[in-house]
């Protein structure tokens, strides 16, 4: 009777699952879920910024804790520091530019959008 021997196929399969699954890698950002933006000229940040987050329901987190008061969150922190702001993609490009208006009123300089590479 010819029939197909499976083993070695189960085999092979096997070992391929093995390898996927040890060499798949999974990356913890640990912030806040925001769908941010694409972009294919980003570039990795190098400095420990300020970072502040807008999420899609418009909530605010500075260095990923919720402010209420953006003015007098900004008070204590140095005019010379990186201000990183990570918008959800899926908000308006108004409350992005409200955002960076208000940064900037408070004598920050140096304010960058966090974006995804594509």
């Amino acid at each position: 009777m010819d029939s197909i021997n499976v083993v070695p196929l189960v085999d092979v399969m096997l070992v391929l699952l093995t390898i996927v699954l040890t060499s798949a890698t999974f990356v913890v950002n640990g912030r806040i879920p925001v769908d941010l933006a694409s972009s294919k000229t980003a570039q990795a940040t190098q400095v420990t910024p300020i970072v502040l987050t807008l999420t899609a329901e418009r909530q605010l987190f500075l260095n990923d804790k919720p402010v209420s008061d953006l003015a007098a969150a900004l008070t204590p922190l140095a005019r010379d520091s990186l201000v990183v702001v990570r918008a959800d993609g899926r908000l308006a490009l108004s409350a992005f530019v409200e955002l960076v208006d208000q940064v900037k009123a408070h004598g920050f300089k140096q304010v960058s959008l966090e974006v995804k590479r594509t």
